[in-house]
């Protein structure tokens, strides 16, 4: 019998992250994993390591890929913060993609939908990016670093979110409605939010079973929804007050909003290949019970 396949997971502790790990564990893989501040698991746990790692040394990048010899790297660590953007993204995924070709490690990297303008949707594999700022850019030049490797594959997403642990753009929405302070969700933004467990489940299933698969691959759930739909639908999944409600604003992004209207994806490919099923939004939250 095969001795199970060894991971590298980057950015162990980003929200996908924590989804990832205990999938692995779950399914008896050794995992290491990175971390740049805080360890989720500060508990080691059998077959799994947890590594400090700044992605901006690639010589600390190299250094890790060559202790635990992984067979396949799931790169997701990634930042949106101005000052090390650029450096975290595009020459971390530089240094990953480095550590992969050195040590023939297939490279599952994790992508967006914002890198494109939002003025073509829905997007196949095909799709030429088109960002339309910092971060949009910074991805799309990490995808074409990416692409220097032979045994890689991309995998564009959209919006991730999740129920059992809340996600970052929901909780950002209670924490300001708690304070009082009035938001303004988007009714003309189209996206292809994710189930954080849809898209752990994918990620596993490429590292494990669909190996052969190669280039880019959209990963996202099957039902488009606005940015205003999506707010809506998970603030009451999450049983946001009534009296906060009048605190909430519907309306169209402004003409020259930095971020694009409509980054619908096409999951044809995706779900021609892969066994794990992309619920859509309604799907999702039709099977959990509503949060206590």
């Amino acid at each position: 019998m095969p001795d199970p396949t060894r991971l590298f997971i980057t950015g162990g502790s980003s929200y996908l992250g924590q989804h990832l790990v205990p999938l692995a564990q779950k399914a008896g893989l050794p995992v290491a994993y990175s971390y740049f501040s805080h360890n989720p698991w500060p508990v080691p746990a059998p077959q799994t390591t947890a590594v400090s790692l700044d992605l901006r040394h690639p010589t600390a990048v190299s250094q890790a890929i060559a202790a635990h010899q992984p067979q396949i790297i799931i790169h997701l660590a990634g930042s949106n913060r101005a000052d090390d953007m650029s450096a975290v993204i595009i020459e971390g995924t530089r240094a990953i993609t480095q550590a992969a070709q050195t040590h023939q490690a297939r490279l599952i990297h994790l992508s967006t939908d914002v890198i494109f303008d939002g003025r073509q949707a829905p997007y196949d594999e095909t799709a030429v990016p088109s960002p339309l700022h910092e971060y949009g850019r910074a991805k799309a030049e990490a995808e074409a670093i990416v692409q220097t490797h032979p045994n890689h594959i991309i995998i564009r997403t959209s919006l991730i979110y999740g129920l059992r642990q809340i996600d970052r753009g929901t909780e950002w929405m209670l924490a300001a409605l708690r304070q009082n302070q009035p938001i303004t969700l988007f009714d003309n933004q189209w996206r292809n939010p994710v189930w954080v467990m849809t898209l752990a489940q994918a990620c596993l299933e490429l590292a494990t079973t669909q190996t052969d698969l190669r280039g880019i691959l959209n990963i996202a759930g099957q039902q488009a929804v606005t940015r205003a739909e999506l707010g809506l639908k998970l603030l009451d999944w999450w049983q946001l007050s009534p009296e906060k409600r009048s605190l909430l604003t519907v309306a169209p992004a402004p003409a020259d909003a930095p971020w694009p209207p409509d980054t619908r994806l096409v999951l044809d490919r995706a779900q021609r290949h892969l066994h794990t099923p992309l619920l859509g939004l309604d799907e999702v939250l039709a099977q959990a019970p509503n949060a206590a």
